[in-house]
């Protein structure tokens, strides 16, 4: 992607659509666009036999009912018995979770969607996405560049690819490595030494950070070097207004019902 060709808009939903819906899910991702969002973040990681989902956390039990189901059929639990990882999990049995039961009556049996799932509805749809990269732990350059592939393939001829982004520098690298065109982000939650050179290795066009590392100078050191500025996770006005006036180029929030992207 050209560096100076920035073609995704401000305003980006979190997980779908924040808190309202259950996270990373495509009734999340509906209710997202139904207030107006035409960009979406959601975190991916790769299952047992390869398959590229939608899940944030390392483990299924907070956003899936994987702890009803230890120890019964094919749920492998972790090796203290307590926590399925999802990474561990064949997405034939990743597909069988309910993944909104936990959020609410109202998206009992809500499944978790696989990467090319998300891609068809945001692509049939005209939408933008920024895909973060949530390997689990020990396969982080494979899961960057899994992910890296499955996305050059699921996008191809589209006029705009996703954002790939991850504060894992080892995903980073292996979605470099494979495609190498594919537009690239560091998330940040913290400066540490060092990060705008990396930023600058990894070829990234953008800088991800929590919402509060920005300030002038933070903000003038990553324009400087060519990077466009985003910020997670902005919640509150007062908030999106002091990165709107800092001049930074996108906001990622869980309040869709609060900003109004247009």
């Amino acid at each position: 992607m050209n560096p100076n060709h920035w073609p995704y808009p401000r305003w980006v939903a979190h997980r779908g659509a924040g808190k309202l819906a259950p996270e990373n899910t495509l009734a999340a991702f509906r209710l997202g666009a139904a207030h107006g969002y035409r960009m979406f973040e959601c975190d991916v990681k790769l299952s047992s036999d390869g398959v590229p989902f939608l899940m944030h956390d390392t483990t299924l039990q907070r956003t899936t009912n994987a702890g009803a189901k230890l120890g019964v059929g094919t749920i492998t639990p972790s090796v203290n018995g307590t926590s399925a990882v999802g990474g561990d999990q064949s997405w034939s049995t990743l597909s069988q979770l309910d993944a909104g039961s936990w959020h609410s009556r109202a998206y009992a049996g809500e499944g978790l969607p696989t990467l090319e799932a998300v891609a068809r509805y945001c692509i049939a749809n005209g939408f933008f996405l920024n895909i973060e990269i949530k390997p689990t732990p020990g396969t982080e350059r494979h899961t960057g560049e899994v992910v890296a592939q499955h996305a050059a393939r699921l996008w191809q001829g589209v006029a705009v690819s996703p954002l790939l982004t991850s504060f894992d520098v080892k995903a980073l690298e292996g979605a470099q490595a494979v495609q190498p065109d594919l537009p690239r982000g560091l998330l940040l939650d913290e400066l540490w030494n060092g990060w705008l050179e990396k930023a600058l290795k990894l070829e990234c066009q953008a800088i991800v950070c929590n919402h509060s590392l920005w300030d002038k100078s933070t903000v003038l050191q990553a324009k400087s070097a060519g990077f466009k500025t985003l910020s997670y996770t902005v919640n509150d006005e007062w908030a999106a207004q002091r990165l709107i006036d800092l001049g930074t180029d996108a906001i990622i929030t869980d309040r869709v019902d609060l900003f109004k992207p247009a």
